[in-house]
């Protein structure tokens, strides 16, 4: 059996990437689909595997601006030439689907999240951008959902990492989904017994604007109370900017920081709203309970009253009223670590793996999509 991954952009390793790992694993003989691949940002095992880029990797810029080439992306997907694969699996949340399966062939996507720049989040994108780009979004964004909703209807099958985004798979393309969470290197995480004791609360991921960091900052500095920062992205300079003294933002830091914060921390603040987030995953996974926006993928992980808290508002206010709750609440590490258990990358190769052997006989024709051939005779 011959087998295709497509991804959107290998320009990093995040949740996205960490599926694509996973993918390897299960399948070492797959062969990958980009529209830009930066070896040097990706890991070893990805390395490994033959990739193929699409005529986005050889524009001007492509490993930093490959964004800009959204609208062309389309076009991109659909010259890649998938002939003599049986199984094509994509990984979705950027442009990766649209590939045109070639007959007998079964194509399974997971969906990180429908591109959430042109659908759920394009207000938001569009208001936070420069003066051009918000002029270009419009024409470029209906192109590009029509496109979008249409090639949605060249999946044989599809996966949603949380329940929240098999909502946004049926709201925007009508079709239903499977849900199986991403993995999560859980055993790479350790519980300190110390950090019931810490002072010190963590927040952690890319800063970015529609994750709302700048509400944590802001509560922390009110409170006076211990934070710290960890992560890169558009907003670094500004949170810097904002911090006060007992707010520290470190920015990027390596797995091995990242994973001794997790431990020492008293508690993660996550104020976004996510598709998943395996950030809350990985706190719990340290032991820690994680106080967050009460809504979207962190209410599919996060237990409220055993595993963390939530805030219903996304505001100062209520992450203040958050860390005064937390204050008093019991927290069992060992029982949030195994909690944070069933989200493991064994768990989601065990689970893949067995719907994707569920699914490999080429999908017949669903019935909307078959000609009404009477009414055509007519």
């Amino acid at each position: 059996m011959r087998i295709a991954i497509v991804h959107y952009w290998l320009v990093g390793m995040r949740g996205g990437e960490k599926v694509i790992e996973s993918l390897c694993r299960m399948y070492p003989e797959a062969d990958i689909f980009t529209h830009v691949y930066r070896p040097d940002a990706v890991s070893q095992l990805i390395r490994e595997r033959r990739v193929t880029q699409t005529f986005i990797g050889s524009l001007p810029f492509a490993a930093k601006l490959y964004k800009n080439y959204l609208p062309l992306m389309p076009m991109a997907l659909e010259q890649l030439d998938l002939r003599g694969y049986d199984l094509i699996i994509s990984s979705e949340s950027g442009p990766a689907k649209g590939i045109i399966p070639p007959p007998g062939s079964v194509h399974i996507c997971y969906c990180h999240s429908p591109m959430r720049y042109v659908w759920n989040m394009f207000h938001e994108y569009r208001r936070t951008t420069g003066f051009l780009k918000r002029i270009l979004m419009l024409p470029a964004a209906h192109y590009i959902r029509m496109w979008d909703a249409l090639s949605a209807q060249r999946v044989d099958h599809y996966v949603a990492n949380s329940h929240t985004v098999a909502q946004r798979i049926a709201r925007y393309y009508r079709r239903e989904s499977e849900v199986i969470p991403p993995p999560v290197a859980v055993a790479d995480f350790y519980i300190d017994p110390a950090a019931q004791d810490s002072e010190t609360w963590l927040m952690a991921g890319e800063l970015v604007a529609y994750k709302r960091p700048d509400l944590a900052v802001q509560a922390f500095n009110q409170m006076r109370r211990r934070l710290v920062v960890v992560g890169g992205g558009e907003m670094l300079e500004e949170l810097r900017r904002l911090a006060g003294p007992t707010v520290t933002i470190l920015g990027p830091q390596p797995f091995a920081k990242l994973r001794q914060l997790y431990a020492e921390s008293f508690a993660l603040v996550f104020p976004g709203e996510e598709d998943f987030g395996i950030v809350p995953v990985e706190a719990m996974a340290s032991g820690r309970p994680v106080l967050a926006f009460g809504k979207g993928g962190a209410t599919e992980t996060v237990v409220d009253g055993v595993t963390g808290l939530f805030f219903d508002e996304q505001s100062v206010d209520a992450i203040i009223a958050g860390v005064d709750r937390m204050a008093t609440m019991e927290i069992d590490s060992n029982a949030i670590r195994r909690h944070a258990e069933r989200f493991t990358t064994a768990v989601f190769e065990r689970r893949m793996r067995m719907f994707i052997d569920s699914k490999m006989i080429p999908a017949a024709p669903r019935q909307s999509d078959v000609p009404n051939l009477v009414a055509i005779g007519r």
